[in-house]
């Protein structure tokens, strides 16, 4: 019979092989849902892992989607590492998205292309106010943030809404929900020609290096994570609570707002209804696979983006149904959890021996 033991110490080698383990089980999973709807496992299986690898345009738009979900997760471990459960990225996302928006639409055909910075800044302020109603509300009335957060979620999808329906609405748009296209000044500036990918990647590539060097490398950031970890040693150590609370929040949120903002800045050029597009809920499944380590993010940002991108292909050339993306998400998340338990348990083998009754 098989028994799961306590091991004395955490397993180095299944926190990292745990993931790989996961993302083993979900594509055997996948393959048995394609085999089960009747398409081909591996036409299917090469829609998701090769096709967005194949060509450099495909590997820019793969980089396109990646960034914003890199952004995101990098503001959420610092959350979850703080033991700060903020759910609320996408009202964030969102939010940071419609201040961007609100200044991009201020832009003219003389205006400097200065205004990029200027639209960055109000997306971030945009997500760090956004996140900063449930930290208030947190330290002052001790809410459970994660329900605080997710209820804020849909508060700011009416307030898109409001706006892309209602004064932001282009009047030369034939009755669609969205803005005016934003002027030439305000689009991000692309790494190359011929791709979409934008100096957004770069600028998470540098959240990367600088969330390492913070969490791993200054005392504010071991601050930070001994209050996630043990919270009456970092109040007996003089650590506050309340800072490292504000710390996390307002930077995820912050993150959050500056994805928003690269978004309806750079791929899209404009706001509109549909600009929600579960990166925020995402990034919390890219956070954890990533084990929440800055480098880690880094490659389970790319996977996750592989899933939306493959999951688009397969939608169009196979006929598979939009949520499939949806479903390998939640796969992914699921597999981790349960191959999780190898990092503090082992797998016994134990040889059940009958005994004559004499």
């Amino acid at each position: 019979m098989l028994r799961l033991e306590p091991r004395p110490e955490p397993s180095r080698a299944w926190s990292v092989g745990s993931p790989l383990l996961a993302l083993a089980i979900t594509v055997v999973i996948g393959v048995l849902l394609f085999a089960l709807m009747g398409k081909d496992p591996v036409r299917a299986l090469q829609m998701f892992f090769w096709e967005p690898l194949r060509t450099p345009y495909a590997l820019g738009e793969l980089m396109v989607k990646a960034t914003p979900l890199l952004i995101i997760a990098l503001g959420l471990a610092l959350c979850f590492r703080s033991n700060v459960w903020n759910i609320g990225a996408e009202g964030q996302f969102v939010i940071g998205a419609v201040a961007a928006a609100g200044v991009a639409l201020l832009a003219g055909k003389d205006s400097s292309r200065w205004i990029v910075l200027a639209i960055l800044l109000a997306g971030i302020a945009g997500g760090m106010a956004w996140a900063g109603i449930t930290a208030l509300l947190r330290d002052r009335f001790n809410a459970n943030e994660i329900l605080v957060s997710l209820m804020l979620v849909y508060v700011a999808d009416q307030v898109l809404s409001y706006m892309v329906f209602g004064p932001w609405k282009d009047p030369a748009g034939y009755n669609f929900p969205q803005s005016k296209p934003f002027a030439a000044a305000t689009q991000i500036p692309r790494l190359m020609s011929g791709s979409r990918m934008s100096i957004g990647l770069l600028i998470a590539l540098a959240g990367v290096a600088a969330l390492w060097i913070f969490l791993f490398r200054t005392r504010a950031g071991f601050a930070q994570q001994v209050g996630g970890l043990a919270p009456a040693a970092a109040r007996y150590a003089g650590f506050s609570s309340r800072k490292a609370l504000w710390t996390a929040m307002l930077v995820s949120g912050g993150a959050a707002g500056l994805a928003g903002a690269l978004e309806v800045a750079g791929p899209i050029g404009q706001l509109n209804s549909y600009l929600p597009a579960g990166y925020g809920f995402a990034a919390i499944i890219v956070a954890f696979v990533g084990r929440l380590h800055p480098v880690g993010i880094v490659f389970s940002a790319i996977l996750m983006s592989m899933f939306y991108i493959g999951g688009e292909l397969a939608q169009s050339r196979l006929g598979l149904p939009k949520s499939l993306t949806g479903v390998f998400q939640g796969l992914l998340l699921f597999t981790l959890l349960a191959c999780d338990t190898l990092i503090m348990y082992r797998v016994r083998f134990i040889a059940l021996v009958a005994r004559q009754a004499r």
